[in-house]
């Protein structure tokens, strides 16, 4: 609201708050907020004078009310450096103003289609943004084959980084969203795929293909309940690095990181170390524990972060508790189609190692329907709306708890725990 009100005093105020502000700005559907946390590290582990909009106001008005809060009665920014988090649709307007100095895209999904529309409008809007700052290094994520098609279409400098390996032993079954080669629409075939539609593509009719990342994750050593054990290949040297979050997806996270690093000239080696350390952001991975159970909580949002999801528990050993939170306001997207494309099946497949599922939400029916055609026994599927019971029937079974919740879910969710278990608000 203040950022509203602001641009309806000044609607130029976020291009004069921004004078003189180095900035990065970080945009894409998956991973924005994770890697964002990560640059913010290796930001003060190299002492860097800086703010970020870690509260997740990442539309015009908030970015706008955030360099306000930092800056003093004269429009003069209090830091020299600004890390800001951009909303796919909201990255053209804010570029309007923002000459960043480094642009960073994690990734294109379908999500959200009553907003967003298909994944070649969000991609269309990306270039839109990234037109309006011609002097930004680009990071792009190689693996990507709609990201990687902005090369050529854009002055600026680019640095691609990617996997270079695959991820997982065994994948989740998905649906992809970019099957087609962009430039001729015959279907692409794959080296490998780490998730989705990311993987070592190449159009065998035109020759699209994966351009080859400057910044790479050459080996995948270890990953488990905890953090992964990496290794980036920059150039002709390799760096190990340690990441303190588990899952496929955060190693793409880690590897942006590492590429906005290098866009603005850091050391290599202890933005790596900066990985090992970091905190996670609100609801991402977000741990926390209650009544001595360890209660995990990993936002989703669409298919492709759903499944990198269960990709992820489907390796664990231990039994464990699931709770899914569907919630369809405005901010989740009122089309919830798409848990019908998440490979649920594959909970099932667990047998006993899953103990029980609850759902909550405003949909939490249609997400018990989706077990129940998922096959998962309907005895050990539990509806509880109520966010303060659902927590605390969740961990009385005394086994983990994974929360997987949407966006509005998850922030009504934590505010939940915060207020009953003592735990800080997410904007804190």
């Amino acid at each position: 609201m203040p950022g509203r009100v602001a641009l309806r005093i000044c609607p130029n105020l976020l291009g004069v708050l921004v004078k003189d502000v180095t900035v990065v700005i970080v945009t894409g559907t998956n991973g924005k907020t994770t890697t964002s946390r990560m640059i913010e590290q290796s930001w003060q582990d190299a002492g860097i004078s800086y703010f970020a909009n870690k509260s997740g106001a990442n539309l015009l008005s908030g970015v706008t009310a955030e360099f306000a809060v930092h800056s003093t009665l004269t429009g003069r920014c209090r830091h020299t450096h600004a890390l800001i988090e951009a909303d796919e649709a909201a990255f053209q307007h804010i570029a309007r103003y923002v000459h960043a100095a480094a642009i960073v895209m994690t990734n294109i999904f379908r999500d959200q289609l009553d907003r967003y529309g298909e994944v070649t409008h969000t991609l269309e809007k990306l270039r839109l943004g990234a037109e309006q700052c011609p002097d930004a290094i680009l990071c792009i994520n190689a693996d990507d084959s709609l990201c990687s098609s902005l090369q050529g279409e854009l002055p600026n400098k680019i640095i691609f980084y990617g996997v270079n390996t695959p991820i997982y032993a065994s994948r989740v079954e998905e649906v992809s969203d970019a099957p087609y080669c962009i430039r001729c629409k015959s279907e692409y075939v794959y080296d490998y795929v780490t998730y989705g539609h990311l993987g070592s593509y190449r159009c065998p009719h035109c020759g699209y293909s994966r351009p080859k990342p400057e910044l790479s994750v050459c080996r995948v050593i270890v990953t488990d309940d905890e953090h992964s054990e990496i290794v980036f290949r920059l150039g002709d040297r390799e760096i190990p690095a340690s990441v303190n979050l588990p899952g496929g997806y955060n190693i793409y996270n880690a590897c942006a990181a590492m590429a906005a690093g290098a866009a603005l000239g850091l050391d290599p080696e202890k933005t790596a170390q900066s990985l090992s350390h970091f905190s996670c952001g609100f609801g991402r991975m977000e741990k926390f524990e209650i009544s001595g159970t360890d209660v995990r909580m990993i936002l989703i949002k669409n298919p492709a972060g759903c499944n990198q999801v269960l990709s992820f528990l489907t390796q664990r050993t231990e039994p464990f508790v699931f709770v899914a939170c569907l919630n369809d306001r405005v901010q989740d997207g009122r089309d919830i189609s798409w848990i019908w494309d998440v490979d649920f099946e594959r909970l099932t497949a667990l047998g006993g190692m899953l103990s029980h599922i609850y759902v909550s939400g405003v949909r939490a029916e249609d997400m018990a329907l989706r077990f129940l055609y998922a096959g998962f026994p309907r005895e050990r599927i539990h509806v509880q709306k109520n966010y303060g019971e659902l927590m605390e029937q969740a961990v009385s079974h005394k086994l983990p708890v994974f929360v997987m919740p949407t966006y509005t879910a998850m922030l009504d969710l934590r505010g939940t725990i915060s207020r009953r278990y003592g735990y800080k608000q997410y904007w804190e």
